[in-house]
């Protein structure tokens, strides 16, 4: 994998509105739990909406979504999705 051409960023970075894939190294930071609702490489999530001081966060991926706090989601790392001007 080489990272000189995958600009990585933390999941709490995003925008709301904005989408991202979920990089290799998500299942060793984050929890189980969280890997069992679908937070595992590949995943494409979205930022839905934040609460009014910014947590919590309010993440779409798989079909559904799902509020959690900022710490939750600290050690997961998004790669945006390349945008194809066909």
């Amino acid at each position: 994998m080489n990272q000189a051409t995958t600009k990585s960023l933390p999941l709490t970075a995003l925008a709301v509105g904005e989408t991202g894939v979920l990089e290799d190294d998500t299942a060793k930071a984050v929890s189980d739990r969280l890997c069992e609702l679908g937070f595992v490489a590949g995943t494409h999530v979205k930022i839905v909406r934040r609460g009014l001081l910014g947590d919590p966060v309010e993440v779409e991926l798989r079909g559904y979504r799902i509020c959690l706090r900022q710490d939750d989601l600290s050690g997961l790392r998004v790669a945006p999705p390349e945008r194809n001007s066909s």
